[in-house]
């Protein structure tokens, strides 16, 4: 854990003590802030109280005392509406922070020159962290992974000076990180998302802007017009921009050439990486986050042979298009996260001859969008509440069974893939809807695909147990 020592000795105001907000708390108080906590839920608050953190409700207590407020990323800082507590901290002039600013803070405090690359986006962003938090590892780096990916940021190691920190930024954490500057930021891309929070599209890619605004390197894709502007505006402002594209050739920056990563500097170019034959990076959404990824590690220090070889490796990010196992020519992937059809897609791009298990709790709109990548489907196993509905939108253009469980879509999806003798095939989960209507959460619902594949004769596993090597 992080001991926040920048607030030694002075008061501070904590509301949301979730996971990352219970983490927070503890590290404040390692570091010895004095912290008064709450949280809209009583459970939270008794289960604080009973770990020694001190509780209270934020509308008793002297704010004017306070020297900062921090603030759980989950709670409304703007949209809908500012959260109490929010309106509370601006009365009194009190600053508004997150963990993200807590550990910034640390870090220029006891390590300013430790690498530090976060990520963010509003896709690709957790597989983008993880591949480079593999290439560095695999590189012989003590790398910290941590952020919006799923491990609190404050629980990873103090910073050091050769230590390397690998964060994924949600626009959340980054609305509550006012002095953000990673040794290099990347900028993915943008779409609508999260509008309900930020109000309008311009404010949440404003929002974003401001990681890339403050790195030392500023990465950025640039196929899409928002975050085009953006590297216009910050390399003007003169920071260093490497731009990145899957789409479009570049005179300066990385872009994909088919499965190639391209390098280009001024009028030379040559190919950094070939993607070609790696499981977990096949298709162009791919193809970005690894060009991301590669600029991330050469900003702070990787050579190229280092980071081909921790491409050749890295073994994909759980439940997100995720080689599980193989049985001849068949392979074996888990794509639970893919919980809507868009997520849905990237998968269903990337093979060609695709025995797809699909359903759930669906969402609005079903799997319209997914019709010009019904030609990869060779058959579809629909389960779960959506499956009449897909059964409906796939007609005559897909051969379908309903199978209502996954169990029974996965027997029978691989006893005809097996048969299948056109070449190599897939046996892919990549739901495009909600696991609730069956399984508890995503994760649930991958790990359960992954101990049916398992259990399947003459199957070969390509991670390191049934539940997805946890």
């Amino acid at each position: 854990m992080i001991p926040v020592t920048t607030l030694k000795g002075k008061k501070v105001a904590l509301f949301g003590l979730g996971g990352s907000g219970f983490a927070t708390a503890r590290a404040l108080i390692l570091g010895g802030a004095d912290v008064t906590a709450w949280d809209d839920n009583p459970d939270s608050v008794t289960k604080a109280s009973a770990e020694g953190i001190h509780t209270a409700d934020l509308r008793t207590i002297d704010w004017n005392a306070c020297s900062v407020f921090v603030l759980s990323p989950g709670v409304p800082l703007t949209h809908p509406k500012p959260h109490w507590t929010v309106d509370l901290a601006r009365s009194a002039g009190v600053d508004i922070i997150g963990d993200v600013e807590l550990f910034v803070r640390e870090r220029r405090a006891h390590a300013p020159g430790c690498p530090f690359i976060a990520i963010t986006g509003t896709n690709g962003k957790s597989t983008t962290t993880a591949l480079i938090a593999h290439i560095l590892k695999s590189g012989g780096r003590d790398t910290q992974l941590g952020g919006n990916i799923g491990t609190a940021i404050l629980t990873l190691d103090p910073p050091k000076s050769a230590r390397y920190y690998v964060v994924e930024c949600s626009s959340y954490q980054i609305d509550l990180a006012p002095t953000l500057n990673p040794s290099a930021g990347i900028l993915l891309n943008l779409t609508p998302d999260h509008l309900d929070r930020h109000g309008t599209m311009q404010h949440y890619a404003d929002i974003k802007e401001r990681l890339v605004a403050g790195s030392g390197v500023a990465i950025i894709g640039v196929d899409d017009s928002f975050s085009a502007l953006i590297a216009d505006r910050v390399e003007r402002a003169g920071r260093k921009v490497t731009r990145i594209s899957r789409r479009h050739v570049l005179a300066d920056g990385l872009y994909a050439e088919g499965s190639r990563i391209v390098r280009a500097i001024g009028a030379m170019t040559s190919t950094i990486a070939d993607l070609d034959g790696i499981q977990t990076l096949r298709g162009g959404h791919n193809a970005q986050n690894a060009a991301a990824a590669i600029a991330a590690c050469l900003a702070v220090g990787l050579s190229p042979d280092e980071i081909r070889a921790g491409l050749a490796s890295f073994p994909g990010l759980k439940h997100r298009m995720q080689p599980v196992g193989r049985r001849g020519k068949v392979v074996f992937v888990n794509d639970s996260k893919a919980t809507n059809a868009d997520a849905a897609a990237p998968a269903l791009s990337s093979y060609d001859r695709i025995y797809w298990v699909a359903g759930g709790l669906p969402k609005e709109g079903g799997i319209t969008t997914l019709a010009p990548l019904f030609p990869h489907i060779v058959k579809a196993y629909l389960i779960g509440e959506a499956a009449p509905a897909f059964a409906a939108t796939l007609g005559e253009a897909v051969p379908y069974e309903i199978s209502g469980t996954l169990d029974q879509a996965v027997a029978h999806a691989a006893a005809d893939a097996e048969k299948d003798e056109k070449g190599a095939s897939v046996v892919m989960l990549s739901p495009a809807c909600a696991s609730f209507d069956q399984y508890k959460n995503f994760e649930v619902r991958g790990d359960a695909f992954v101990a049916q594949v398992a259990a399947l004769d003459g199957i070969t596993m390509l991670i390191g147990s049934a539940t997805g090597g946890k």
